[in-house]
């Protein structure tokens, strides 16, 4: 049973990632105007955005790869949390110094925080199987 919510939770933030980097790629100026928040932390611009969608591909592809290959799993859920993980912890750094109020942790948590705590306790998980293996 954990391991199927395991992966079944990996597989679909490994396509919610995917699939916002998608969007980010295709449409960056709808992604800046769809995503809230995102235009009160500075103007559009076209190149970053894309930067950014082609991290959020990776990232998609590290949990999905993880999903299906349980032998670099842990490798790839982990790699996936640092990265997640930094950027929440960005945007924790950017209300520290009053760039953003606190209410933007509020209205970024489901995007942001909470992918990056769930991806760490994949990788926990994965590396707990890999033990008993």
């Amino acid at each position: 049973m954990l391991r199927t919510t395991c992966i079944g939770l990996a597989v679909v933030l490994g396509v919610a990632a995917a699939a916002n980097g998608l969007f980010m790629l295709v449409s960056p100026d709808s992604w800046y105007l769809a995503v809230p928040g995102v235009t009160t932390t500075g103007p559009f611009n076209q190149h970053f955005i894309r930067d950014i969608g082609l991290i959020h591909l990776l990232l998609g592809a590290g949990l999905l790869g993880g999903a299906a290959r349980p032998h670099v799993r842990a490798l790839l859920w982990t790699a996936t949390a640092v990265w997640l993980s930094g950027h929440a912890l960005f945007h924790f750094w950017e209300v520290a110094v009053g760039i953003c109020g606190p209410s933007a942790l509020a209205r970024d948590f489901a995007g942001v925080t909470l992918p990056a705590i769930l991806t760490w306790l994949l990788a926990l998980w994965a590396f707990r199987e890999d033990r008993r293996a």
